[in-house]
């Protein structure tokens, strides 16, 4: 029998094994229905899709793990046990088609209390319910509202809330649970120089930027089984002189490795508004290839990766371990069957059986 491609090969992370390489990246629907972080129908209707596309793992899109957290009033959330029935049931339709499970916690921090991208993500108003904002230091987010700087009270809160969340995660279902530390949201503010102005224990050296990064970790893992696979996503750079850059990412997974971090879920941008990243095929590889060799971690790339075989070439010359998708599978959520047949995987062994007169192979 002829191996399999390497994006088809499955990848154990601690004692979860993933049918193939090809992860639906976590990606925000803005769609509950009452601001509640409840689960709506059209969550239901869009991972069932993306779940019986053939994708090895399905990341859920971040839930806030408390209200002032939330990006808009329509992100999901589980600060609440009341959010865990409707999670619980995408978890479980996830696992029906075969794939692994995987939910992604975060905090928008000063990024929070605006209207979904649609609506051009701009601060809500008073009359549409906008909320407080926090962040580790009183400085905006482009022409955001200030926020208020975090008291240590209110720091040892969020990192509570995050262990909350993920026991919320583990009774829901979930395989893996991915701490969101990207993008410009909360932790990303408190871990580069550009957003954290503080001169306690939360600021100045980079053990002090990251010492958030740690105690939710931490609180992470031990709301968690020892089976349940805990990631987290980091932006390896800034863009921008004098930012978080490659090198201090790699120094806060190496610190959070024997804590408990199992993967790396690796991207870029996000803090500022002004950054210009040299966006091009794959430009975020070289990233994860070099924390993969630092850190002896399995990590996942992503970032303009459009074509089977240069989505198999990543993971086959080892610059990362799995590849996530994010807009392509909003376009095709079932791209991962056609990219299996592309690369002479049988797609049947993709395919749900209620789709298996297709004729993927046609």
């Amino acid at each position: 029998m002829p191996s399999l491609p390497a994006l088809f090969a499955p990848l154990t992370v601690r004692q979860t094994t993933v049918r193939n390489r090809l992860w639906v990246s976590p990606m925000c629907l803005y769609s509950v229905v009452s601001g509640d972080g409840l689960v709506a129908p059209w969550h239901q209707m869009h991972y069932g899709s993306l779940a019986a596309g053939g994708a090895g793992l399905v990341m859920v899109e971040a839930t806030a793990v408390s209200p002032e957290g939330r990006m808009t009033l329509g992100d999901l959330g589980l600060w609440d046990d009341a959010q865990i029935p409707g999670l619980q049931s995408i978890a479980g339709f996830i696992h029906a088609q075969g794939a692994v499970a995987g939910i992604q916690l975060g905090h928008a921090g000063r990024k929070a209390s605006t209207t979904p991208m649609w609506a051009g993500s701009v601060p809500l108003t008073k009359a549409q319910g906008a909320y407080a904002t926090l962040a580790p230091s009183a400085v905006a987010y482009g022409n955001y509202p200030v926020p208020s700087e975090m008291s240590t009270a209110q720091i040892e809160a969020v990192a509570t809330a995050f262990g909350a969340a993920a026991n919320r995660a583990n009774q829901a279902g979930f395989d893996v649970v991915e701490i969101h530390a990207a993008h410009g949201y909360l932790l990303h503010q408190f871990a580069s120089p550009l957003s954290n102005r503080r001169s306690d224990s939360y600021g100045g050296s980079l053990e002090n930027r990251t010492r958030l990064h740690r105690q939710v970790l931490q609180t992470v893992r031990q709301n968690l089984p020892a089976s349940t696979v805990v990631a987290m996503r980091l932006s390896a750079t800034d863009w921008v002189e004098g930012g978080w850059d490659l090198d201090q990412s790699i120094q806060l997974v190496k610190a959070v490795k024997a804590a408990g971090l199992d993967h790396v879920d690796v991207s870029a941008g996000g803090l500022v508004d002004y950054a210009k990243a040299p966006a091009a095929p794959g430009y975020l590889a070289p990233f994860a290839g070099q924390i993969r060799q630092a850190t002896g971690l399995s990590v996942n790339t992503v970032g303009i990766i459009s074509t089977a075989v240069q989505a198999n070439q990543l993971v086959a010359t080892g610059v990362a371990d799995a590849v996530m998708l994010g807009r392509p599978l909003l376009r095709n959520p079932h791209l991962p069957i056609a990219w299996a047949a592309e690369l002479g995987v049988d797609p049947l062994a993709l395919c749900p059986p209620q789709y298996s007169q297709a004729r993927w192979r046609d």
